[in-house]
């Protein structure tokens, strides 16, 4: 047996915050629903990938039924934003078809139409459909509908050896790491009614799930049945179980494997995964379960009695996540017991009783031979808790906040006594799916953000976004810079802000970087660019402006991005003006061009290989008046847009009211106090860049497709693979050799704008971009 643990609570420093240190991962099921609420019989969408190889999105049980699965994370908030953003992948990704938020399963039709998850003709897939055959003829299949959560968890290895060294154990580190997680296990098997109360959240079922348990259950009108005080059906006799109750022991690895080989031995069970335990003990490798907990231990622990939280999203609260981490934890330093017959039938009883009538007042639950009230056992664990968080004191406040809340929830309010009110004011049906449609509405609300990848622009968001979708692993090299790395199988790509990536080489880099440069390019190749001049010296500049004065004018950096630096005079300009726009240019680069202005619209053309897969033009900044509200005061109102924000973060930028926007109104003799007229369309800026807070507005279907063919040869001009193409049109829909000038190449083109346009259609970019890297 362990030595005492809180010992080294009490005087180890280093003790206590390394115990709070961890792996974390989360796996949930749903099954897809029609828009009545009835089991969807489509097949796994083809759109998730390959379901058998996904690492991330699969299917359990049926063709119906998703799997999400995160990977470790050593941090609590990464592994519920990971579930957030696999769940809204998902969600945005099975059509009309809506996520069931609730583990019992929804309006289903006969046995014989509830299809099966079908895999590919490998011996693997073979033994999987077997597998889930032999499960529905044993157990029937809409039982095995029945969905939820795993919590997975494990400490750090580093951590346990030093414990061990703390404790003066010299046993094998396997044997001692596999007391840490059976002790654990045990314990939690013991307080599992508790955690059944506080998360239980299933408490009846639609009237097609099971004549024999609709007898025992009261009926709500509209094919709604449940039990008044229960907490978890899913938990309880009509929910996830073995046939039988098994006799399985924790006390050690050696008993725990041999009583599952009597189990299979003996025909009750076909292997160890159809043992149905609320704790599992989870060994890694490929192979025998069995035989790899015998050689190699625990690995972690798999807590699977969780329901989905139909209050939620994602069916799981965050607060959950941390409480659970600081039950884990309780459970390895509170008192232990061996695992007995007896123990087993305690922990049995407490367990159906409690999720199938624990609401009831003044229940008694047995413990150690002895009944005891279930409010003044709540309250005894819950101050011991109490007191093991004071000890620990974790500088992230969310586990007092988690503790506080869920304390309350057991004590008071339960899941379950919410739902019981829903039920019967709305119905089963009705209520779980007005929530799976409210859900989807979250998500397309939000579908450009991607959790915890906030801070990265939105760009590289959206390609991770596609990765995951397609199983491919991401991992963030540098937030800051946007560049990450892309894994699949044997193969890695390195991308930085969603289009450097190896299809370009440097060179061909730093020909679009400097537009002195791209232009000698192009104009080689007859591609039909604005006539100018370059600049080094700035007093050169500035005697030459006779030269420009008497018609339109664009001023930039020779190296330049994001519009940033460029001044555009479309009607003449007066001498202040140039001298502003040429320091400010200056200002960004030793190097500066002075080029004619080409009329038109400007449009930019995305060219991913030898297609262009997008096209945008991009209006300037610009408010439109009504009547009331000074410039100043228009700009502020349209910068309050969600979708608008800064740094490349949302699919619009604000809108800016610098020097820049100063000097284009003053050409219009207007200032940032001006009141437009209502309908008024007052512009801000010439030059049309989506960062200086200008509009998208997508055309890719209306340019004439000889202007997209001169984008492609621009591209290959300069070698570029990813390029963006911004060509002034005098007309988009008939072709004029003379009706288009091309007024740069850009290196690092902006997939979101072509994503999340202001005005138009998604156009997929993130799609094209790992096509093209061949993931």
């Amino acid at each position: 047996m362990l030595g005492n643990l809180r010992d080294l609570l009490d005087r180890e420093g280093r003790f206590k915050r390394d115990i709070l240190k961890g792996n974390f991962g989360l796996e949930k099921e749903n099954v897809r629903v029609d828009r009545e609420g009835h089991l969807a019989l489509t097949p796994h969408p083809k759109e998730l990938g390959d379901k058998s190889t996904h690492p991330y999105i699969t299917t359990d049980f049926s063709e119906s039924q998703i799997e999400m699965i995160t990977p470790p994370f050593k941090n609590l908030d990464e592994t519920y934003y990971f579930m957030e953003n696999i769940h809204d992948i998902v969600s945005g990704s099975i059509g009309e078809e809506l996520l069931w938020p609730q583990s019992i399963p929804p309006a289903l039709p006969e046995e014989e139409h509830i299809p099966i998850a079908r895999y590919d003709g490998s011996k693997k897939g073979i033994e999987a459909e077997e597998y889930r055959e032999m499960l529905a003829e044993k157990y029937g299949k809409k039982k095995q509908l029945i969905s939820g959560i795993h919590y997975n968890f494990s400490f750090e290895d580093e951590f346990l050896r030093r414990v061990q060294v703390q404790l003066g154990d010299t046993r094998e580190f396997k044997d001692f790491k596999d007391d840490i997680y059976l002790k654990m296990a045990r314990n939690l098997l013991r307080y599992n009614w508790l955690l059944i109360y506080i998360f239980g959240a299933s408490i009846g079922s639609h009237e097609s799930y099971s004549q024999k348990c609709n007898s025992y259950m009261k009926a709500a009108g509209e094919g709604t049945y449940y039990f008044p005080h229960a907490t978890s059906f899913r938990n309880g006799p009509c929910g996830y179980k073995n046939l039988k109750e098994y006799m399985v022991s924790y006390n050690t690895i050696r008993e725990y494997t041999a009583d599952l080989r009597k189990l299979i031995e003996v025909g009750e069970i076909s292997g160890a995964k159809e043992y149905y335990s609320s704790v599992r003990v989870k060994t890694l490798g490929e192979g025998d379960i069995l035989d790899n907990l015998d050689k190699n231990g625990v690995s972690y622990l798999e807590l699977r009695f969780v329901d989905l939280n139909p209050f939620k999203k994602i069916g799981i609260e965050r607060e959950t996540l941390y409480f659970l981490h600081l039950f884990l934890i309780y459970c390895l330093v509170a008192d232990d017991r061996r695992y007995t017959e007896e123990a087993k039938r305690e922990d049995e009883y407490n367990t159906t009783l409690v999720s199938s009538a624990g609401r009831m007042k003044n229940t008694l639950l047995m413990r150690d031979g002895e009944k005891v009230d279930i409010k003044q056992w709540k309250r005894e664990i819950f101050s011991e808790v109490r007191e093991l968080l004071e000890t620990l004191s974790p500088k992230e406040k969310i586990y007092e906040e988690a503790l506080n809340r869920v304390e309350v929830r057991a004590m008071e309010d339960p899941l379950s006594k919410k739902l019981v009110d829903r039920l019967e004011d709305e119905g089963y049906i009705n209520f779980h799916l007005d929530r799976a449609k409210k859900y989807l509405e979250e998500t397309r609300a939000k579908e450009y953000n991607l959790k915890s990848y906030e801070d990265l622009e939105l760009s590289t968001q959206i390609l991770i976004k596609e990765a995951l979708k397609r199983g491919v692993r991401v991992d963030i090299l540098d937030r800051k810079e946007s560049f990450i790395a892309l894994h699949q199988g044997d193969r890695t790509e390195y991308v930085k802000q969603a289009t450097k990536t190896s299809l370009d080489s440097y060179s061909t880099v730093l020909v679009m970087e400097n537009k002195l440069v791209t232009k000698r390019v192009l104009d080689e190749n007859k591609v039909r660019t604005p006539q100018g001049r370059s600049y080094t010296d700035i007093e050169e500049a500035m005697d030459d402006f006779e030269l420009y004065s008497g018609g339109g004018i664009v001023i930039k950096p020779n190296n330049t991005n994001f519009g940033i630096g460029i001044t555009i005079f479309k009607n003449g300009i007066d001498e202040e003006s140039y001298k502003k726009a040429v320091e400010i240019a200056f200002g960004h680069d030793s190097t500066i061009l002075i080029e004619e202005f080409i009329s038109g619209k400007e449009y930019r053309f995305f060219v991913i290989g030898d297609e262009v897969v997008g096209i945008l033009h991009r209006v300037p900044a610009n408010v439109c008046g009504d009547g009331r509200s000074s410039i100043s005061d228009l700009v502020y109102e349209k910068n309050k847009d969600p979708l608008r924000g800064k740094g490349y973060k949302t699919p619009l930028e604000k809108i800016n009211l610098g020097v820049a926007e100063e000097m284009f109104l003053k050409g219009q003799d207007l200032g940032f106090d001006y009141i437009p007229r209502e309908g008024e369309v007052i512009y801000l800026r010439e030059n049309s860049n989506i960062s200086t807070g200008g509009d998208s507005i997508d055309f890719t279907d209306e340019i004439h497709p000889e202007y997209k063919r001169i984008a492609v040869e621009a591209a290959k001009a300069v070698n570029a693979t990813i390029c963006g193409v911004d060509m002034m049109l005098d007309q988009m829909e008939e072709f004029d050799e003379r009706g288009y000038g091309i007024i740069e190449l850009n290196f690092n083109p902006a997939i979101h704008i072509h994503c999340y346009p202001y005005r138009g259609k998604n156009r997929g970019l993130g799609k094209k971009v790992l096509d093209e890297l061949g993931f």
